[in-house]
């Protein structure tokens, strides 16, 4: 099994889970068997006029699903999918993120992130319900990367900006504006925590995660570069899981080709020689927190 068509089986799940099928679904509307879905999903070689069918199915062009250029997700639960992939057996993922990465974290901020996303969805219309599941989905898949991480502790070198870290504190764990002023009082004293659990890791520097903090212009765009043993992957994405999270609009991208690659690289080498680090970058983190209090 190649890691080209290993790739390709990946793509296919990714995006058969953003459209909530199941692989008996897909299967049966192109008329294979399950069983042979499931090893094309391994990374089993195919007819090329099966990957056709199957990149017709799933509203994606052929060239997308083989991943030659780019590949697009119009759908936070399959890009999710994608970098949970893509995180596994990675040798070191770099990233610029807004306002910090999921995986330093909090373990409870996905119950937070739960009411957040239905908060922003009060006014989405009649369909709760199905919006309610596409965001459990987007959860389920958001645990498994953070369990994955826990186990695995990938080296990560993560670029944040004071100003998304600001904004981040000064709203709050929040889906909208309009919450009673005791609701957002409490929304940002749970901001508060997240970016004290973040000096800490400034402080004690866990082996394997290196972080550092931009004052002011840094790019207002969130990016990770996934370096694995035989390639390297770009990804460039509109969701945002901070202040007022977004996982319904925008589309989000991959890519391994190496023009991209060697300038998000770049991109990032650039921010991390101008970014505080250790207890500098702790100590602007207490700037930010006292100047938000008051």
């Amino acid at each position: 099994m190649s890691a080209e068509w290993q790739e390709i089986g990946n793509r296919l799940r990714a995006y058969r889970m953003g459209k909530n099928l199941t692989a008996s679904d897909m299967a049966e509307q192109i008329g294979v068997s399950r069983a042979a879905l499931y090893r094309l999903e391994k990374g089993e070689l195919v007819k090329i006029e099966t990957l056709a069918k199957l990149a017709e199915l799933l509203e994606v062009s052929l060239p997308s699903l083989m991943g030659v250029g780019v590949e697009y997700y119009r759908n936070a639960v399959a890009f999710f999918e994608r970098m949970r992939q893509l995180e596994e057996n990675v040798v070191q993922v770099l990233g610029n993120f807004s306002p910090m990465s999921f995986l330093l974290l909090s373990d409870g901020y996905i119950d937070h992130l739960r009411t957040m996303l239905l908060e922003s969805s009060g006014a989405a219309g009649p369909d709760q319900s199905g919006f309610a599941d596409y965001v459990e989905r987007v959860l389920a898949i958001l645990k498994e990367r953070q369990s994955h991480a826990a186990r695995r502790h990938p080296p990560l070198v993560s670029v944040v900006n004071s100003q998304t870290i600001e904004h981040f504190l000064r709203s709050g764990l929040i889906g909208r504006y309009d919450l009673p002023p005791a609701v957002m009082r409490e929304r940002r004293a749970l901001a508060r925590r997240e970016v004290e659990r973040l000096i800490d890791i400034f402080r004690k520097q866990p082996i394997g995660t290196q972080i550092g903090i931009i004052e002011n212009f840094a790019a207002d765009q969130t990016f990770q570069v996934f370096e694995k043993t035989d390639s390297t992957f770009v990804t460039v994405s509109p969701y945002r899981l901070g202040s007022l999270p977004n996982i319904s609009a925008g589309i989000a991208m991959v890519t391994a080709a190496p023009e991209a690659v060697r300038m998000f690289k770049d991109s990032i080498v650039d921010q991390w020689q101008r970014a505080h680090k250790g207890e500098s970058g702790a100590k602007l983190l207490e700037d930010l927190l006292a100047r938000a209090s008051s």
